[in-house]
C-alpha cells in the first residue's frame, strides 16, 4: 500500500512540515508495511517557503534587510532543489506576525524589505521566482518593492518619498528609468489565495485594512492613496492592472509584482505543481490532505480540495484530517472519501492547539487502521 501525506500547517499549531510528519509517522505505526509519501503543502501564506524547500530537498539563504517598519531584521529566502527556483514569502519578510499588535502601524509599513530580498537574490544569479503574499501586515501597494528596486516617486516639489502607506496620497511623479533592467529576464509566480482587486469596496484597504490594524478614515485613506499611485504607475508602464484578480494581495504588492511581470496564481495550484505532487500520486491508493480549520470556504480553492482534486485525476482515494470541521460541508463530500477532525472529545480552541499533536498522531493513527 501508498499512501501520500499533503497536509497544510495547523496554523497556529503545527507548520505543514511537521503536520505531515506527525501524520507519517502514525499511518506507519498502524501499517508497517506501507509506503508513506510526505508532500507538505501551502496556499500561498505563512509556511510556504519552508513547504517547497522541505519537499524538494533545497535550502535558505539568510539575509539582512529592513522589516515592515523598515526596522533591521533577519531573514531568508529559499532556494528549491532545482537550484534555480527562489521563493519569497511576504510572511518572514513583511509578517503580520513579526509586529506586536500594539506596536503594528499600517500607514508606516513598508514592502521596501521585499524589494531588498528579490535584488539580493538577483544579486545571487538568480531569474526565476515564487513569491507567496499571504500574511502580510502591509498595505503600500508595493510602493516600497519598487523603490528598492530603483524606482524613484516625488511629490509635487520633487522630493523624493518615504516608501509607506502614508506616502502614497503625495506621489505626483513616478520615474522607472532606475528600475532594475534585470526583472525583464525574470520569471515571476506569485502565490496567492486571494483574487481582490487593488482599490475600492473589494480591494486591499477595504478588505484587509482592518486586520492590519487599519481604522475607517485610515481605510479611506490608503484606499484613496492606491488609487492615485495606480493611475500614475499604469501611465508610466501604459498597462491597466489595478482591477485584476489578485492585484489586492498583501496590501497591493500583488498589483506591484504584476507591475513587473509577475502571473497571479493559485497558490495551492502553484505549490502542489512545484512538490510535484502529482508525480508522487502515481500508484497511491490514499492521500491524506487537511488543514487547521476546515469550514465552507475551503471549497474556494484551499489546500484540501486541490488535493482532492489532483487525487481524483489519479485515481488515488482522498481523506481529509483537520483540526476543526466546521459549518455545513456538504459540498466537500464530493471530494473526499471521508471527512475528519482531530477533536477527540469536547475542549476549548487553546488547549486544541496546545495539545494538537498528539491529538493528531492519536486520530491519525486510529484513521490508518481502517486503511489496512
Amino acid at each position: 500500500m501508498k499512501v501520500v501525506v499533503a497536509l497544510d500547517s495547523y496554523k497556529g499549531s503545527l507548520t505543514a512540515v511537521e503536520t505531515c510528519n506527525i501524520v507519517a509517522q502514525a499511518v506507519s505505526e498502524a501499517i508497517p508495511e506501507v509506503e508513506v509519501i510526505k508532500v507538505p503543502m501551502a496556499d500561498g501564506g505563512e509556511g510556504t517557503l519552508s513547504a517547497l524547500v522541505q519537499a524538494s530537498d533545497g535550502f535558505k539563504v539568510p539575509l539582512k534587510i529592513l522589516g515592515p517598519l523598515l526596522q533591521p531584521v533577519d531573514t531568508y529566502y529559499g532556494v528549491l532543489g532545482d537550484n534555480k527556483t527562489v521563493v519569497i514569502e511576504a510572511a518572514s519578510i513583511v509578517g503580520l506576525t513579526m509586529i506586536e499588535e500594539s506596536q503594528r502601524d499600517v500607514m508606516r509599513a513598508s514592502t521596501y524589505g521585499m524589494g531588498q530580498t528579490l535584488k539580493s537574490a538577483l544579486d545571487d544569479g538568480y531569474q526565476k521566482f515564487i513569491f507567496a503574499l499571504g500574511g502580510s501586515v502591509t498595505n503600500d501597494g508595493g510602493f516600497g518593492f519598487l523603490q528598492a528596486l530603483g524606482a524613484k516617486f516625488h511629490n509635487a516639489s520633487g522630493r523624493e518619498l518615504e516608501p509607506i502607506g502614508a506616502s502614497l496620497p503625495e506621489i505626483s511623479s513616478i520615474d522607472l528609468i532606475e528600475l532594475d533592467k534585470r526583472l525583464s529576464d525574470c520569471e515571476i509566480h506569485v502565490a496567492s489565495d486571494v483574487d481582490n482587486p487593488l482599490c475600492g469596496k473589494h480591494g486591499a484597504s477595504a478588505v484587509f485594512g482592518t486586520q492590519k490594524g487599519a481604522t475607517k478614515e485610515m481605510i479611506t485613506f490608503l484606499d484613496n492613496g492606491l488609487a492615485n499611485y495606480a493611475s500614475l504607475l499604469e501611465t508610466a508602464l501604459d498597462k491597466t492592472l489595478q482591477n485584476n484578480p489578485g492585484a489586492g494581495a498583501a496590501g497591493g504588492l500583488g498589483f506591484a509584482l504584476m507591475a513587473v511581470g509577475g502571473r497571479v496564481q493559485s497558490g495551492a495550484r502553484l505549490v502542489a505543481n512545484a512538490t510535484s505532487l502529482g508525480d508522487q500520486l502515481e500508484g497511491a491508493d490514499y492521500v491524506i490532505t487537511g488543514e487547521g480549520r476546515t469550514d465552507e470556504q475551503t471549497q474556494f480553492g484551499k489546500v484540501p480540495v486541490v488535493v482532492a482534486q489532483m487525487a481524483h485525476e489519479h485515481g488515488v482515494k482522498p481523506i481529509l484530517l483537520s483540526g476543526s470541521l466546521d459549518g455545513h460541508l456538504e459540498s466537500l463530500q464530493s471530494h473526499f472519501v471521508g471527512l475528519y477532525s482531530i477533536i477527540s472529545r469536547p475542549m476549548t480552541t487553546f488547549e486544541a492547539m496546545s495539545n494538537a499533536s498528539s491529538l493528531l498522531h492519536f486520530a491519525a493513527r486510529n484513521l490508518a487502521t481502517l486503511l489496512r
